[in-house]
């Protein structure tokens, strides 16, 4: 079926691949589905539901038919779309959703019971018996369902997601997207030029008339010769732009050619940040809806005019031509042009010009049904005389050209009915910064597609600031586009819309008599649409069909949401990295090396790896270990390394009333060089995370969170400024990484920093609670008087990149004040000695009202979570608040999870009256101490009550009491 003369392929490089075991050979530039149909193999996959034989229908990734699996083992990936993937050496292809084989496929039985299996047919059949359910129905219908299959093996193939940016974004290299980003590249913007084809130049790499003088395809190439010479344009073929995000984010998904090797990604998964966009997508071409339209051999026009001209590939010896707009006189035209018979060329419409033709031309026609089980033997045409009957191997079918509006509708735009070209186009602004032109705008002429892409560069350049001199537009082809829309014809059989999921016009029509008006209802209720091509070649077809059962118009009816992503992306991409160890990756801080290197054992905090203790010589337990540094701490002086706490930027003019809303205390008054202590809680009412805010300049705060909360925080204070407050002034972002923090605790603290700052410190010009910039040297630093252990302490900062070394001399400097550095272990010891909470306390179901903490949330502003928190349930005496627990025996051991009961009471549910959760042994003390929640526990000071372990076989008796062991006064950290 090759054609000589014809095509783009080097026919100087044969490939050898595999079909269904059967081996085949394709030129360089072929795809699977071009040599396939070069070969005269039409019949390549099955439908969904029914198991109809299915061929290929289209050139792009709007395919809905020829889904193929490529690879095998490990490497086996479903869903692959025949008109997309590229051959290679060696590459292995299999049908799939036909068994045993894909001619003769044993469930195309559905087909037959087609009758009992119409739409919505599930919802209907499986109700009664109720039992039938999990063990008949459920197990049949999972093992039918799905299309394609996983081996089951871990993949071995590597993917990668990268970050982009520039200044424009041109989505699309057609001859629209090419003139955009020529224009834009000779302004100056830095560009990025990314289409989903192996070979720019879009329809005119399918086309035979010619741009400036030269056939399209040379011309294409030579724009892009010039793109690739200029350093500030990245052309990026074989790239899907699959999602359109906030703030110029979007996706794209880079495809490699041939087989991975050397570590080659198999694709990659890019996030580009453009601060303006245009959207050159071209335009898909729709079928019409008639009698058995979905036999292998029935394609679109322009999917056969592409297989000629840039594949040189036939797709039929006998071919007729069924459109109702001047499109699919240009594929007639090629074919006969390149000696291919035109049986028919048959045109809806009465007043059709055809010209001078040397085939048969029938006009104010339709195509009514076609023959052929496997593969199309002949098709009926009714005409005003009556029916004919045409032989034929190859139907080519144009409804008219639908605007790929897709990415304009990520964000919650619609697109605008646009009656002169009988579809949707995009509706200006609904995605900000964003200009479609060309095709996808519903300009179809060639030279209009050239001076649309001029004109929106020149937009979005002077939006940047850019000047751009007036393009000179190259002379090209500019007919008209002239349609009489028609959807679907009058008949008997099944007139298919959505080829994947066999959903056929009268699907439509009963979900409509059903009452299932709705565009969105109708989708659900009849599957159209939710096929991996998210019905990009039906959707329009199906509502035109759907608006004329229910006696409106389509502007009316409306459109389906289309979601993220364009095409199918593999979760391997999006996820990429995220295998093995990249699943969870490992964080270190700064001073791991050396913490490792003083013999610490590490233990994990989130995905941090945090030093549990410092072992001494002699030492032969934890245990020696941490009471050693707990009394270092508190009577001379610790380092700890605090870098792991989350530490969000916040800067702008609106900071301040920002911290209010998200905190239950006020932030707006906070004084510059200050740092307050904050609450925060979720929309429940129920305490989310709490920690330190610094402010450190009039619009820039400093926010510190705990280490497990620091990416939930950083989620909430997203989705509060994007839905609740979007009319705050600020910005913020995550710091922890660039800022190595270091905990100085203990009497001798001061002393210690004073030996390391550029400028002495002392406590009136830096009393608790005040934070700075010093400066270490000629490292610039952050110096805040804050504790966590209930001593004179402080914490400073220094860019991360001279953490390690800045963690070596604090430690080598409190080795010389009997301190050193104390881990984890320790750091839990003082913080419960002093009463302070961590996320064993505050673990998602307890409030503010809980933790004694009820008088920090504002009475004098709102804030999330305020009258939520003050639901009945979630304050009073009934409810569990925070208590310390102590051993009536010194000797006996407290453990955390361990529940309390009233002394006399039975370990029973019924008499539960709280929890321990979090336990130590208290230096200071002398035994054993704790925290935990008690019914009604603040009024229950000094009452002795059992604590019981059922899983460690612990009863004992112990001591309510305040939960702060030490220094109650603060004495300590304020002198």
């Amino acid at each position: 079926m090759r054609i000589a003369g014809k095509g783009l392929v080097d026919r100087s490089t044969k490939i050898r691949f595999q079909f269904d075991g059967v081996g085949h050979t394709g030129f360089a530039g072929d795809t699977v589905a071009s040599a396939l149909l070069a070969k005269g193999q039409r019949l390549m996959a099955r439908s969904f539901k029914y198991h109809r034989p299915r061929g290929v229908m289209t050139a792009g990734s709007e395919e809905p038919n020829a889904l193929v699996t490529v690879g095998q083992g490990a490497a086996q990936d479903p869903n692959v779309l025949a008109t997309v993937q590229e051959i290679y050496q060696d590459l292995q292809v299999h049908s799939q959703n036909a068994w045993p084989s894909l001619s003769f496929d044993a469930m195309a039985i559905n087909d037959y019971l087609s009758p009992f299996l119409g739409a919505g047919f599930y919802y209907k059949t499986f109700m009664w018996p109720q039992s039938f359910w999990e063990k008949i129905y459920e197990p049949v219908i999972r093992k039918a369902a799905g299309l394609g299959g996983l081996s089951g093996l871990p993949a071995e193939e590597r993917y990668e997601k990268t970050f982009a940016f520039c200044d424009v974004l041109v989505i699309g290299a057609g001859p629209t997207g090419l003139m955009a980003a020529l224009s834009a590249g000779r302004a100056g913007a830095d560009v990025i030029l990314a289409d989903e084809d192996s070979l720019p130049g879009g329809r005119l790499n399918a086309e035979t008339h010619t741009v400036d003088g030269m056939p399209g395809h040379a011309w294409a190439a030579a724009i892009c010769a010039e793109l690739g010479s200029m350093p500030n344009v990245r052309v990026m073929t074989r790239t899907t732009v699959t999602g359109a995000y906030d703030q110029g984010t979007y996706a794209a998904l880079e495809r490699w050619p041939g087989a991975p090797m050397n570590g080659h990604p198999r694709e990659t998964f890019w996030r580009i940040a453009a601060r303006r966009t245009i959207l050159a997508a071209g335009a898909l071409e729709r079928q019409i809806a008639f009698a058995n339209n979905d036999r292998p051999g029935i394609m679109t026009a322009s999917a056969v005019r592409a297989y000629l001209n840039r594949w040189g590939v036939a797709a039929g010896k006998r071919v007729v031509v069924f459109g109702n707009n001047d499109d699919a006189h240009r594929t007639a035209f090629d074919l006969s042009h390149a000696g291919i018979e035109i049986a028919a060329l048959v045109d809806a419409r009465e007043d059709a010009g055809v010209g001078t033709a040397d085939f048969p031309v029938i006009t104010g026609a339709v195509v009514e049904d076609t023959s052929g089980r496997l593969g199309l033997k002949s098709i009926n045409v009714r005409t005003c005389g009556g029916v004919r009957h045409i032989d034929a191997d190859c139907l080519a079918v144009s409804g008219g050209w639908n605007p790929t509006v897709h990415l304009t509708c990520h964000m919650n735009g619609r697109p605008t009915w646009a009656p002169d070209i009988a579809s949707f186009v995009p509706t200006p602004g609904a995605v900000p910064g964003l200009v479609a032109a060309g095709a996808c705008a519903g300009t179809f002429g060639t030279a209009g597609c050239l001076a649309s892409g001029a004109q929106a560069a020149a937009e979005v350049c002077k939006a940047l600031g850019l000047k751009v001199k007036t393009a000179d537009i190259p002379p090209a082809e500019d007919a008209a586009y002239e349609i009489k829309p028609l959807w679907a014809v009058p008949g008997t059989g099944r007139a298919w819309l959505d080829y994947q999921n066999d959903v056929s016009v009268k699907d439509i029509k009963q979900a409509a008599t059903e009452n299932f008006r709705s565009v969105e209802h109708m989708k659900r209720y009849s599957t159209q649409g939710m096929a991996t091509d998210q019905g990009k070649n039906s959707n329009v077809t199906a509502l035109a069909v759907l608006a004329d059962a229910t006696g409106r118009g389509i502007p009316e009816t409306g459109t389906t949401t289309f979601r993220p992503p364009y095409s199918p992306v593999a979760i391997a991409a999006m996820g990429a990295g995220g295998r093995g160890m990249g699943f969870a990756p490992r964080r270190f801080t700064t001073s791991h090396a050396a913490s490792v290197a003083r013999g610490a054992p590490m233990i994990e905090a989130g995905l941090w790896y945090r030093p549990s203790y410092f072992p001494a010589a002699g030492e032969a337990t934890w245990r020696e270990a941490c009471d050693r540094e707990v009394q270092m701490v508190r009577d001379h002086v610790g380092v700890c390394d605090v870098s792991t706490l989350g530490k969000i930027d916040i800067q702008g003019p609106d900071a301040g009333r920002f911290l209010d809303f998200v905190y239950t205390n006020t932030f707006s008054t906070l004084k510059v060089g200050c740092v307050r202590y904050g609450l925060m809680l979720r929309e429940d009412g129920h305490v989310m995370d709490d920690g330190t805010t610094a402010r450190l300049a009039e619009t820039h705060f400093l926010m510190t969170t705990t280490t497990a909360a620091a990416g939930p925080v950083m989620r909430h204070l997203e989705f509060v400024h994007q839905a609740l407050r979007p009319e705050l002034d600020l910005r913020f972002t995550s710091v922890t990484e660039q800022w190595a923090q270091f905990a100085v605790a203990g009497p001798k603290s001061r002393d210690l920093l004073n030996g390391v700052l550029s400028e002495p410190i002392d406590n009136t010009g830096w009393p608790f609670m005040s934070c700075g910039p010093v400066r270490i040297g000629d490292v610039a630093a952050r110096l805040f008087r804050i504790s966590f252990s209930g001593e004179h302490a402080y914490e400073i900062a220094v860019p991360a990149r001279f953490g390690a070394s800045l963690f070596e001399v604090l430690v080598a400097r409190a080795q010389d004040m009997q301190g050193g550095a104390y881990g984890m272990e320790v750091l839990n010891v003082l913080r419960i000695e002093k009463g302070h909470i961590t996320h064993a306390e505050i673990h998602g179901a307890t409030t503010a009202f809980d933790i004694g903490f009820e008088r920090m949330i504002s009475a004098k502003k709102d804030c999330i979570g305020k009258t939520m928190a003050a639901r009945p349930g979630l304050v009073g005496a009934q409810r569990s608040q925070l208590v310390g627990v102590k051993p009536v025996l010194p000797a006996d051991d407290l453990t955390a999870g361990a529940h309390l009961f009233a002394r006399a009471a039975a370990a029973t549910r019924e008499n539960d009256e709280g929890y321990m959760t979090s336990v130590a042994y208290s230096p200071a003390m002398g035994h054993p101490i704790g925290l935990g929640f008690l019914v009604n526990g603040r009024a229950r000071h000094g009452e002795i009550v059992r604590m019981v372990d059922a899983l460690r076989a612990k009863d004992l008796l112990v001591e309510i009491c305040a939960p702060v062991f030490i220094d109650p006064e603060g004495g300590r950290l304020r002198g």
